[in-house]
């Protein structure tokens, strides 16, 4: 089977950030298309948390969420769906890691691996960001990360040099 078939629904999580405009009705904008979308089904959306930004830091705090849901869109579908979703919120390109209005991330796709050019499932870097791992943690603490371990565990292990502070219930 490729990347573009799906027969069964799959557990998928995504990470929203926003820090340009009202970052709260951005994310809510965004939650919202996606739980709009035929082949979407939002089951959890995690608190709201507020976090400074990282690599460039010349720029507004962001928040952050992470949703489960469960789709039956391929991977290359369901990515296609989270550019969508950017561009009706407003996103417009930048450079890597600067100011949006939104970000669409997918964190993890069932168990799958899939590493090719603009496709990277889990999401290459969410081990090392607490903005994913504390909301992934509050909403599904027993996720099985891409190491085999849990939030928890990689959380206890980070340091503490990202500030990940929360902002409110969804």
């Amino acid at each position: 089977m490729g990347y573009g078939m799906r027969i069964a629904e799959v557990r998928c999580y995504l990470g929203l950030g926003s820090n340009l405009g009202d970052r709260e009705i951005n994310l809510r904008k965004a939650v919202g298309l996606l739980s709009d979308h035929p082949e979407i089904k939002v089951t959890r959306v995690s608190s709201i948390y507020q976090t400074s930004p990282i690599h460039y830091f010349d720029q507004p705090f962001f928040l952050n969420v992470v949703l489960e849901a469960v789709t039956l869109l391929s991977p290359s579908a369901l990515l296609k769906v989270c550019q969508q979703v950017e561009k009706k919120v407003g996103r417009e390109k930048n450079f890597r890691f600067g100011p949006r209005k939104i970000d669409v991330d997918i964190l993890l796709y069932g168990e799958m691996k899939i590493d090719k050019e603009g496709l990277q499932i889990p999401h290459p870097r969410m081990l090392l960001r607490k903005f994913v791992l504390i909301p992934l943690l509050e909403i599904n603490g027993k996720v099985k990360l891409p190491d085999g371990r849990s939030p928890r565990a990689v959380l206890d292990e980070l340091g503490d040099d990202d500030k990940v502070d929360f902002y409110r219930k969804w």
